[in-house]
């Protein structure tokens, strides 16, 4: 059975450096392998059974964060090096652009070449740039952009601004706060009221066409997705659609970091199979265990082929 990771990590050193940037304490653990996109990758692909990477830059939100020229520089040269590595392996590569997101003509500009010139699926957005969400009107030309090439964006999560740091997750040891307002917790919680919010500010009213993608195994909306319904469609008025009926239509879902049963067939009933997709999230999880998982999971076989790789093959045109 062909596999078709989605979510899986670089970040070329020698740009990280040139560019002056930090990947910040969980990055910079894996610098190494974020570097490596030769044999060394090649064979835990192997080794898994993974048969195809959709590369993205971690931590992008480092790059979203910059001065807005060297924003748009940046991306550029990770963008180019992304096509470099998809060239040099087509059969076991693709991969997601980077965009300069706080200036949204140079972002649509970007994500335009990363498709149309560089051969790119789509592109990787972590979560807020200066405070701004995706639901904001400034943002509003990127996302079209992306509807109008019929490329997704995945949407990752990112650390939360100071104030928000500051009122959650201050008063515990460094090494706690960086898990619980990260990958321990509030990563997926904040990735989740992202998206609620891009329902919620029409976004897909009015991009109807527009494909955004979440890891995590849906950042928890799976689990809360009857409760959203009752609570939050009662509020968000004149859609044509309700909030979950909105969520079910554009929301894809993948299974980075999550390598068990319950978290799998919640996502399957609430969003059914059409619209999961396999990931590991390498480096940070393992992609053995992650195969593994998949292979064993408790659904039909096909179920699982969409899983694995023909919900990629059609959401990404690979």
């Amino acid at each position: 059975m062909k596999v078709i990771a989605l979510e899986e990590h670089m970040f070329p050193r020698d740009i990280l450096e040139s560019a002056g940037l930090d990947l910040g304490r969980r990055g910079s653990t894996r610098l190494a392998q974020l570097d490596e996109v030769g044999e060394g990758r090649l064979q835990i692909m192997d080794d898994a059974g993974v048969d195809v990477q959709v590369l993205s830059a971690a931590v992008g939100n480092i790059v979203q964060d910059l001065p807005l020229s060297q924003a748009t520089e940046v991306s550029r040269a990770i963008n180019d090096r992304m096509a470099d590595t998809v060239a040099a392996h087509p059969d076991r590569f693709t991969a997601f652009g980077t965009l300069p997101v706080a200036d949204a003509a140079a972002s649509v500009d970007e994500l335009t070449r990363c498709v149309e010139e560089l051969g790119l699926v789509g592109a990787m957005i972590h979560g807020q740039t200066h405070g701004v969400f995706l639901d904001d009107p400034t943002v509003r030309p990127i996302l079209a952009a992306a509807a109008r090439l019929d490329v997704p964006i995945y949407l990752h999560p990112a650390p939360p601004p100071s104030a928000v740091r500051e009122a959650y997750y201050s008063g515990l040891s460094p090494n706690v706060t960086a898990c619980l307002l990260g990958s321990g917790w509030g990563w997926h919680a904040e990735c989740g009221m992202h998206v609620l919010r891009m329902v919620a500010n029409g976004v897909f009213e009015e991009l109807p066409d527009l494909k955004l993608v979440v890891g995590h195994m849906g950042e928890g909306l799976p689990f809360h997705l009857d409760r959203i319904e009752d609570m939050l469609t009662p509020v968000v008025t004149g859609h044509s659609l309700t909030v979950v009926e909105t969520l079910r239509r554009n929301l894809y879902l993948t299974t980075s970091g999550y390598n068990s049963d319950a978290p799998l067939l919640c996502g399957l009933a609430a969003f059914g199979a059409d619209h999961i997709l396999f990931s590991v999230d390498h480096p940070f999880s393992d992609s053995k265990k992650a195969t593994t998982h998949l292979l064993s999971a408790p659904v039909t076989e096909a179920d699982r082929e969409k899983i694995a790789h023909s919900n990629a093959e059609h959401l990404l045109k690979i």
